[in-house]
């Protein structure tokens, strides 16, 4: 008897988790977009090296990802609701472009999250350090080119190829920095958060 009880208990927690996010994942992706938006409008600008910074947006929302581990749609939410915090005047030049491009980032991440796991559930070092550096040096890179292909081709007028070339330096610098900063949080989240 016992035994069934427990069986059924794993069961219905099992499926409950597969429901959506819960109350505790809302409120963590929650403060990791609000901290994103306060360190991109404080620290970003002094970490600032030959036009690379670290966007700490995109980290952000790659950590709650990775974090949480949402469903697809929830990913690609959490990626909208980044870019419509972007929207604000203080953190965006370039008003709607971010919108696109965090969505597709976030969809990245959720994509490379759901694979990772199933590749390597048991690998601790590889899921707390080389994972979330990887997926959030991707994401960035998805999002960083999504962005400069719609201001590259419609506001400077080039062709995507060049967007490509023009803006390299900036996509990759800028991800390397967030893969960083996934790498060296996602562990210390995970203890904290006992995730």
């Amino acid at each position: 008897m016992s035994n069934n009880v427990a069986t059924q208990k794993r069961t219905v927690a099992a499926s409950a988790k597969k429901e959506g996010l819960s109350v505790q994942d809302l409120i963590l992706v929650a403060v990791l977009i609000a901290a994103g938006a306060v360190l991109k409008l404080t620290v970003s600008s002094f970490l600032s090296f030959a036009g690379m910074k670290p966007n700490f947006m995109i980290a952000m929302y790659c950590l709650a990802i990775i974090l949480t581990r949402p469903k697809m749609l929830q990913s690609v939410v959490i990626g909208l609701l980044v870019g419509l915090v972007s929207q604000l005047p203080m953190l965006n030049a370039t008003p709607l472009v971010n919108i696109a491009s965090e969505m597709l980032g976030a969809l990245v991440c959720g994509l490379l999250v759901t694979a990772f796991v199933k590749v390597a559930a048991d690998n601790k070092a590889f899921q707390n350090v080389a994972a979330p550096a990887v997926i959030t040096f991707l994401s960035t890179v998805v999002s960083g080119y999504t962005f400069a292909l719609i201001v590259g081709v419609a506001v400077a007028h080039l062709s995507p190829i060049a967007v490509f070339g023009v803006y390299a330096v900036m996509v990759f610098g800028t991800a390397t920095m967030n893969a960083v900063l996934a790498a060296i949080l996602t562990p210390v989240l995970r203890a904290v958060l006992k995730r």
